[in-house]
């Protein structure tokens, strides 16, 4: 009898449409069927809802099935439960958890301004949760800090007591798995695979230890309940590879020069497209994708063309797309690909390569006027701490060689020693990037809120644009991280002194050593910084937008983890503050007053 080996995850889910991703453990008929448990002896129920199956295809000897369910109800909730050759596999008898559920989107009138969908006025808001960086174990390397209650599990967990709100959308902005940070119970099993002694060490090596990565992250029991019922969408950082992955053409030549390299690039790009690239496609997206289709018809295991296909991708960023867009009603969500899609050469540095570019606007401007928000899931965060963004933006003019080839040799240095390769080390993906944006919210087809959605830094914060012109939407950034990971000591000094006065001095002189001008737009937080395991949830109700940060504490109700809410704001209303209920000298969350940086115009302030 085939068995459930992982999952399963409900990744897509629209109106009436949805995909639930499953691993098996060997070749099969998978199925979902939706609607109540059958009767006592397996007697069908007149209520019962779609139902849908395909063959599981193979990739390294494991067995895989994205199963497209159709014909749902707009604005229902469906339980589901998932079949293997007949057999009931999920869930399980004995589950202590309720059914896995699909929640469709309410019906929509794209016609309409501020109709219905998603967030829709004459529905309930559309709540869109998000963050980043989560090690499902701790790490067995020495020197981290106590890491705390996990983000996800912590929501999983009052979602089951009933004391906090299913999302109905789950962004993971990155490092959904840390293959350069193992734990030690993955490092036992790396052993029992290989020697420790040689490269990568106890680092995953290859395409079967990343799905032992994926193991370890997705079968935690609240987790995989949660995963089960909450529509994800995935997108990488680098330490779904490695640490600073891309970070300059230096650093790729000198990874290309190691032993094994090769083969860790081949099994983390190809284990992405399987556990997390493939779930964010459509149905309809599915259908056409040729890769997939390849990859359903091989007879047999179909590892060598996707193996092929990502040679290909790690060569050429525009070898392949793993960017992607979902329409949630009346929001609309552009998840960005910021590492892949590098232009590394020094003298031609971009953060997006040119179709990718034209990609972003082209998604931006489609039938615009027919969204109330506008998300842009990017791993990295646009606007950083000041004094951050003008040490990427000087160490991005040495390397380029203003100061001299002298220079240039030890900003390379220094930019991989520091991991200064964000948005603000590109300085004209920058500066494109915040032209998009606000031209994205200038009009009367602007939609309500142009929001930067990130994560990456071990910290949240939100900051807000100052583009010299009125801009009709309200723009803003918004950062959270991670999820569950260390954040030490010094990391928070650091963080919480580049927005400070001294930071931003210090950021200004080493701009100008650098010869690096002056960011052309200005901005200035407007929350934060805040530390810890922590997630952010925006619910979007017609053209009104809310933000709440929650992070995880312990010694809740019955001791267990708990998550506090340190941030509850309205974001509707266009231009950068601190909003209605700030008191002189703090913001509207009670953190200090907003600080700016820079100046329209192209003058730092």
């Amino acid at each position: 009898m085939a068995g459930l080996r992982l999952g399963p995850l409900l990744r897509y889910a629209d109106t009436d449409s949805a995909t639930v991703w499953v691993e098996t453990d060997r070749p099969c008929e998978a199925e979902v069927r939706c609607g109540p448990e059958p009767r006592g002896g397996g007697e069908p129920r007149d209520d019962a809802g779609p139902r849908a199956s395909c063959r599981t295809w193979q990739v390294a000897g494991h067995h895989y099935a994205l199963i497209p369910v159709t014909g749902l109800r707009p604005g229902t909730e469906t339980p589901y439960r998932v079949l293997l050759d007949g057999e009931q596999v999920w869930p399980p008898p004995d589950s202590p958890f309720p059914p896995p559920a699909v929640r469709t989107l309410p019906p929509s009138d794209p016609s309409a301004a501020g109709g219905g969908g998603g967030g829709g006025p004459d529905g309930p808001p559309l709540r869109v949760a998000f963050g980043s960086c989560r090690w499902a174990a701790r790490p067995s390397a020495a020197g981290h800090a106590a890491i705390g209650p996990d983000a996800l599990d912590t929501l999983a967990r009052q979602i089951l007591a009933g004391t906090a709100e299913r999302p109905d959308v789950l962004l993971l902005l990155g490092d959904q798995v840390y293959a350069d940070e193992t734990s030690e119970v993955m490092r036992r099993r790396i052993a029992s695979h290989r020697s420790l002694a040689e490269p990568p060490w106890g680092q995953v090596a290859d395409y079967e230890e990343y799905t032992w990565l994926y193991e370890e992250s997705w079968l935690d029991p609240r987790v995989r309940w949660l995963l089960s019922t909450v529509p994800t969408c995935m997108i990488f950082d680098d330490h779904d590879l490695i640490d600073d992955w891309n970070t300059s053409e230096a650093w790729r030549r000198g990874i290309r020069a190691t032993s094994w390299w090769r083969e860790r690039v081949l099994g983390g790009l190809t284990s992405y497209w399987v556990h997390q690239h493939l779930g964010n496609l459509s149905p309809a997206e599915l259908a056409a994708d040729e890769l997939y289709a390849v990859v359903r018809s091989t007879d047999g295991d179909a590892a060598g063309a996707l193996r092929e296909f990502a040679g290909r991708a790690d060569a050429d960023p525009a070898a392949a797309r793993w960017s992607y867009r979902r329409d949630l009603g009346r929001v609309r969500l552009l998840m960005v690909d910021t590492r892949a899609a590098r232009v590394l050469a020094e003298d031609d540095r971009a953060m997006l390569d040119a179709d990718e570019g034209r990609w972003l606007r082209e998604q931006v401007f489609d039938g615009h006027g027919s969204y109330d928000h506008l998300l842009i899931g990017s791993s990295l965060p646009w606007l950083l701490p000041p004094a951050v963004h003008d040490a990427e933006a000087w160490n991005a003019a040495l390397c380029r060689g203003t100061r001299g080839p002298r220079w240039a040799r030890l900003g390379e240095k220094v930019r991989q020693a520091a991991d200064l390769e964000h948005w603000a080390a590109f300085p004209e993906s920058f500066g494109r990037l915040g032209e998009l944006l606000a031209a994205a919210g200038r009009g009367p087809a602007a939609p309500a809120t142009v929001l930067v959605l990130s994560g990456d830094v071990h910290h949240a914060y939100t900051a807000e644009p100052d583009f010299g012109e009125p801009v009709d939407a309200r723009v803003a950034q918004l950062t959270c991280s991670p999820m569950h990971n260390s954040v030490p000591a010094v990391m928070r000094w650091g963080f919480r002194f580049g927005w400070s006065r001294t930071g931003r001095l210090l950021g200004r002189i080493l701009a100008r050593h650098g010869r690096a001008g002056r960011p052309p737009v200005g901005w200035r937080k407007t929350g934060g910084p805040w530390f810890g395991n922590q997630l952010m949830t925006l619910a979007l109700h017609g053209r009104r937008a809310r933000l709440r940060l929650d992070r995880t504490r312990d010694g809740g109700e019955g001791g267990g983890p708990v998550l506090e809410t340190v941030l509850d704001r309205e974001l509707s209303g266009p231009g950068p503050g601190p909003g209605p209920a700030a008191r002189p000298g703090e913001g509207a969350d009670g953190t200090a007053a907003p600080e700016r940086s820079g100046r329209p115009g192209g003058r730092a302030g």
